[in-house]
């Protein structure tokens, strides 16, 4: 939902109704992840994709019917369908397609949900997608990490909603429809968030963490991930641009003022002048480091890239630590990283010389290299050609 939310609040902001597909389960070689959404508006416009363009038309239809029904309705879409081939999807692939009708009346939260998005706070949101109580259906719950959600023993909201309390003044959140439901899926929805992770729950219909008959889908809207680029070069420029590409809040860090400026890093989210060790120390001391973040230290200089790498292969959580440098420069950095203590487990987690072996020789094709490294150690990729592998193209979380 988040690609998409611009034109889903302007919509909603004039008072408009638009349908919402969104993916909330793949199988096999689905195109898009969960989480993944399309919107058809109230001028018949499609925004958004669930499938890179294999069911979007099914979905479509399906969209303008339940606008018009006003009834969600979840759908599958494989492969092995009877109407597989006349909508499109023959990658082999199975999508479940959650649609709904979004409106002020609908969804009030939403415009919340969307600033609590901007600023970066992390919040989740809980849809229920399937039950055996038809009323269930479309019953959502919002989750925060800095306040929890109880039920209303106030009676101060209706039907649908719940008391959250933060500061001195309750307000209300919408409640799926019992407390031990609200409770299951608060939890689980926190430890989603916590991941940055979209996924479809599964309980008894009250909220039964051993049962089946209700499913909810959790979108977990977490700040971005962080890059981290330590090394104010060509190289880490382009890595700045690539990293913005994929997502990341990108920070470059370099204790030169001279070189580390705006100007030279205009893709870069923050520019920071500072002793690269000192800056990351401080980060993790304030809570800024997790275990989504990537470091790239293309220093390639020992003064400032071995006290930094002490600090960042001794942290407890991190996605990746990649460092720049020839095979010389990474033998002599390997010595003196023993000598200042560091371990050979620790050492494992280095990805040194940085990047796969793509034969990069720009600033650009290296960047691209250190991307289809990080994104590689995510999914568990090899980095071989596909070409030449069998098996299935995506993979599930490493």
């Amino acid at each position: 939902m988040r690609d998409v939310l611009p034109e889903l609040l302007a919509w909603w902001r004039a008072g408009e109704t638009v349908g919402v597909g969104t993916v909330v389960a793949t199988f096999q070689s689905a195109p898009r992840p969960p989480g993944a959404s399309m919107l058809v508006g109230p001028d018949g416009t499609a925004v958004g994709s669930v499938s890179g363009g294999c069911v979007e038309g099914a979905v479509y239809d399906l969209a303008e019917s339940v606008v018009s029904s006003g009834d969600p309705v979840l759908e599958r879409y494989g492969v092995s369908d009877d109407d597989a081939f006349a909508v499109g999807l023959t990658c082999g692939g199975i999508l479940d397609v959650y649609v709904e009708k979004i409106s002020r009346d609908t969804f009030p939260e939403l415009e919340e949900i969307a600033a609590d998005i901007e600023a970066g706070h992390p919040v989740a949101l809980a849809t229920v997608i399937e039950h055996p109580d038809p009323s269930w259906l479309g019953r959502r719950l919002v989750v925060r990490p800095d306040g929890g959600v109880v039920p209303d023993v106030l009676g101060v909201g209706t039907p649908g909603e719940a008391t959250k309390t933060s500061g001195t003044t309750p307000t209300r959140d919408p409640t799926l429809g019992s407390a031990r439901a609200d409770d299951a899926v608060h939890d689980d929805a926190l430890g989603l968030l916590a991941l940055g992770h979209n996924a479809t729950l599964t309980y008894g219909p009250d909220g039964e963490r051993r049962g089946e008959g209700m499913r909810v889908f959790v979108w977990a809207f977490a700040p971005k991930p962080r890059m981290l680029v330590f090394g104010a070069i060509d190289f880490a420029a382009a890595v700045a641009r690539v990293g913005s590409f994929l997502g990341y809040h990108v920070t470059v860090c370099d204790a030169r003022p001279v070189f580390a400026t705006n100007s030279r890093f205009p893709e870069a989210d923050e520019v920071v002048v500072d002793w690269p060790h000192r800056y990351l120390r401080a980060e993790q001391d304030a809570g800024r480091v997790d275990g989504r973040t990537v470091i790239a230290v293309l220093t390639h200089d020992p003064k400032f890239d071995v006290p930094l790498l002490e600090v960042a292969l001794r942290l407890p959580e991190v996605a990746y630590v990649g460092a720049m440098g020839s095979r010389r420069t990474h033998d002599d950095r390997l010595e003196r990283l023993r000598e200042a203590g560091i371990d050979d487990k620790e050492i494992e987690r280095l990805s040194s010389p940085i990047g796969l072996d793509l034969g990069a020789r720009t600033p650009e094709e290296t960047a691209i290299s250190i991307a289809a490294e990080i994104v590689a150690r995510r999914w568990g990729g090899s980095g071989e050609r596909l070409g030449i592998r069998d098996g299935r193209i995506h993979r599930d979380l490493a």
